[in-house]
């Protein structure tokens, strides 16, 4: 973790042995993303374009359920999506998920976000690592 002028910053990465196009639908595409992401079923609404909206419930591994909504503000086809996601108070927390071909259908997954507060990053960085083993595992399953 670092914190700078924009709050505070970490960076997970993983590599699975599938290839790039593999990871991208699973990230993009309704039913897969709602597969293996915790969302509550029938909640996901993805629309991957630069200004498209996103929306999901999320459920906890204890049954809570809170929605997210963000909008996509770059993206590129099997490179990289670039989100905002909305939180309370009006502000924006960004996340970027790169992708890269490491050759031979292997792909490395690197996830960065910037998060306002201490607290925040610490919530905020388990559920990512439990997203991208979650990932990780269902796409090592298409």
């Amino acid at each position: 973790m670092t914190a700078n002028e924009n709050g505070y910053t970490y960076t997970l990465t993983a590599e699975v042995d599938v290839p790039v196009s593999t990871v991208w639908t699973a990230w993009t595409e309704n039913p897969h993303y709602e597969a293996w992401s915790y969302s509550k079923p029938g909640s996901v609404e993805l629309d991957v374009r630069p200004g498209g909206k996103y929306t999901a419930t999320v459920v906890t591994p204890d049954g809570q359920e809170f929605p997210i909504t963000g909008r996509y503000i770059d993206v590129a086809e099997n490179e990289y999506l670039v989100m905002g996601m909305d939180v309370p108070g009006g502000s924006e927390e960004v996340m970027r998920l790169d992708l890269t071909d490491l050759g031979g259908d292997r792909t490395r997954l690197v996830l960065t976000q910037t998060l306002e507060t201490q607290e925040a990053h610490d919530m905020s960085k388990q559920g990512s690592e439990l997203l991208l083993q979650s990932c990780a595992e269902y796409v090592a399953k298409m």
